[in-house]
């Protein structure tokens, strides 16, 4: 058991836990189950600590994948790899590599446990790909009441579109299978646009390369475009102007100028130029896992929204709007990606082409203002928030945003009669449902 200390990657939820706990095995799990249920006591699930909303959060137990790593089995034939839930994706990314395969698509960010990503419906970007959840073939996971329960594309499915995005209320995840592909090289670029040229071509963009995103510096009408196609030509190992652009610029020299911003928040507008006019143009070919993922090292508060595409150009110019009345003091860029819409229940994405906003905000500068501002612009056109990202809605709100809103919540009191996966904020996410439906 570790300290009874807890706290996410970015500070901004923390919480003294009963103990953190470290199972190794299902019956370990099991055994953690039975134990909290007849002590009363609640459990939640942490992954790598990577979600900024307070899905962890508790004073009760908190169960740590850490130990539940590596690959189970692969089915070179299917192209399907089953694998233990607390794996990271770099390291999982790694260990498909050696295999000749790789995932289809990536977010932006490889720290993240498996089932911690898909849990929250973590994505990339590319409208030909869904989010990572919609990789999956299959999951296992021990639910509220000790049983080991499994579901795939073709058993229990019903259950299976409940579990591919279930934020851990189902149960706790210990087993993950993936649809891979073989591995593949991918060609990035990136450069700087106006916002008026982005928004005028981002649908032509989408349709032209296999990844596509940007981002927009607040206060100015530049972004920097990022785009990523499948390539042949030999990888080109890590050189110094891809080091001098994602370590020193993104991140060494935008954390100085963001400690600036701190002790002088009338500067940021100025910061966000600067870093605005900083972006270069940048090139690299690598092997897919090698390719998505950036560093971050510079610590930041994020909101983000999942909107219909279609409503894409205007939200944008909205936010742009709503930064040149309210002039808030944020030099942090929105981030804009692009995905595939899905089937599956608690998606952001269920039944719609998605576009995503992401909003940043150096972690010790204020951010709710700017949140509410922007939050508001996207409920405007039925915006869905990223489960791991902050956000002010509850179980209320859900049931409007979700068409399978309560045939999830009637699948999670199957699997949790007692609500042994329910925190005080899990009972705000899904207290509406709960007791419409009791």
């Amino acid at each position: 058991m570790k300290p009874t200390t807890w706290s996410n990657w970015s500070g901004s939820v923390q919480c003294s836990p009963l103990g953190v706990l470290l199972p190794a095995s299902e019956e370990e799990i099991i055994q953690i189950i039975n134990r909290a249920t007849t002590e009363g006591k609640k459990i939640r699930v942490v992954g790598s600590g990577h979600s900024f909303s307070n899905l962890v959060e508790t004073n009760d137990y908190i169960v740590s994948l850490d130990n539940l790593r590596g690959i189970i089995s692969i089915d070179k034939g299917k192209q399907e790899v089953t694998v233990k839930a607390g794996t990271k994706i770099k390291e999982f990314g790694n260990l498909l590599f050696e295999n000749g395969l790789a995932q289809e698509n990536l977010g932006d960010i490889d720290v993240q446990s498996l089932a911690g990503a898909i849990s929250t419906g973590t994505h990339g970007t590319g409208t030909s790909f869904g989010n990572l959840s919609t990789q999956l073939t299959a999951i296992k996971f021990i639910n509220g009441k000790g049983e080991v329960i499994f579901c795939s594309d073709s058993e229990n499915q019903q259950l299976f579109k409940a579990a591919q995005v279930s934020l851990g209320t189902l149960g706790i995840i210990t087993e993950l299978t993936f649809k891979a592909i073989p591995a593949y090289k991918l060609e990035f670029t990136s450069g700087k646009e106006s916002l008026d040229e982005v928004l005028n071509n981002y649908e032509r963009y989408n349709r032209e390369n296999r990844n596509f995103e940007f981002y927009w510096f607040p206060g100015t009408n530049i972004v920097q475009t990022k785009f990523s196609n499948a390539s042949d030509l030999p990888a080109k190992e890590y050189g110094t102007a891809n080091y001098i652009t994602d370590m020193l610029l993104e991140n060494h020299a935008f954390g100085a100028l963001s400690k600036i911003t701190h002790w002088f928040p009338k500067a940021s507008k100025s910061i966000a130029q600067i870093s605005a006019k900083a972006v270069s143009t940048s090139h690299k070919i690598n092997w897919s896992h090698k390719v998505y993922a950036l560093p971050r090292l510079v610590k930041f508060h994020e909101m983000e929204y999942n909107i219909p595409i279609e409503n894409f150009k205007d939200v944008k110019r909205e936010v742009q709007k709503a930064f040149d009345k309210h002039k808030f003091d944020v030099h942090f860029p929105t981030e804009n990606r692009f995905v595939k819409g899905d089937d599956i229940w608690l998606s952001p994405a269920f039944e719609r082409e998605s576009a995503y906003i992401a909003f940043h905000v150096y972690k010790p500068n204020p951010y709710k203002e700017y949140f509410k501002v922007m939050e508001d612009i996207c409920l405007g056109v039925g915006g869905r928030p990223h489960w791991g990202k902050m956000h002010t809605r509850t179980g209320i709100d859900f049931e409007k945003l979700y068409p399978k809103w309560n045939d999830f919540q009637a699948a999670r009191q199957e699997m949790d009669p007692e609500g042994i996966f329910l925190s005080p904020y899990m009972q705000q996410i899904c207290g509406e449902a709960i007791s419409m439906n009791r």
